[in-house]
């Protein structure tokens, strides 16, 4: 049975192309591709940074649904990306011993304020972990705000973690200006333009991966998106707050 390849579009028989390497069974995204991914991430290094990288900042919304389609041979794996993008930005900021928080006032001793402090310490020390975690708050926002798009939960996760990736490429870009601006008031200013970056670029990418909706209503999606990803965020950061104040 002749087999045409999602990647290269050539067509071969058995179990892989024999142009491009890619396996004849692309599987929907669902939860065991994503756990195929996790294991992936945890034990294997793969190739193609490099080029995901750039398809990440040329093109980012179409790759990213070319892979959620099946073109996937030369791309990163998510979750990978993730993993090893996070750990070099913490260890940066670690070896240089950059404070990304503005410092208490010293008079500020208040049971609250000291809470405040060791989630600060807390959320340094667990970068990565909570990186993760803001992908299924995001992905719950474009969940309910593209819904009618025809995509699952896991393939809107996907969509997630490739632009978390974009957003921990663009804080090791600015790691330079971060480390020279340290325990200045400007890096608080180098926080919300990293943001208003982060956010172009979330845009950017829902226009291209969902071109068939107008820009104007994607960019009002996408700050709704926003908007309940913030609303879900506060709420924990609040939670784990008082809990350690009681801890």
């Amino acid at each position: 049975m002749n087999i045409t390849c999602k990647n290269c579009h050539q067509t071969f028989k058995g179990h892989y192309c024999g142009n491009c390497g890619q396996t004849a069974e692309t599987h929907k995204l669902n939860l065991h591709y994503l756990w195929h991914d996790i294991q992936h991430g945890l034990f294997h290094f793969d190739s193609g940074i490099t080029y995901t990288a750039k398809q990440l900042f040329t093109r980012p919304g179409h790759s990213i649904r070319e892979f959620i389609e099946g073109k996937r041979v030369k791309h990163f794996k998510p979750i990978s990306l993730i993993a090893i993008l996070a750990t070099v930005y913490i260890t940066l900021i670690h070896l240089l011993h950059i404070n990304l928080f503005t410092e208490t006032e010293p008079s500020a001793t208040s049971d609250y304020s000291i809470a405040i402090e060791k989630f600060k310490e807390w959320s340094i020390s667990h970068f990565a972990w909570i990186t993760l975690l803001s992908i299924p708050l995001h992905t719950i926002g474009t969940k309910i705000c593209f819904r009618k798009q025809g995509y699952n939960f896991i393939e809107y996760f996907v969509l997630n973690t490739y632009k978390a990736a974009q957003k921990l490429y663009i804080s090791i870009l600015f790691i330079p200006l971060v480390y020279y601006y340290n325990g200045t008031p400007t890096i608080a200013v180098l926080t919300n333009i990293t943001l208003l970056i982060d956010f172009v670029m979330y845009f950017w990418t829902n226009v291209q991966f969902f071109n068939r909706l107008s820009k104007i209503k994607t960019f009002f999606l996408t700050l709704l998106t926003h908007l309940i990803f913030w609303i879900i965020a506060i709420l924990i950061t609040i939670i784990a707050i008082l809990i350690l104040n009681k801890a």
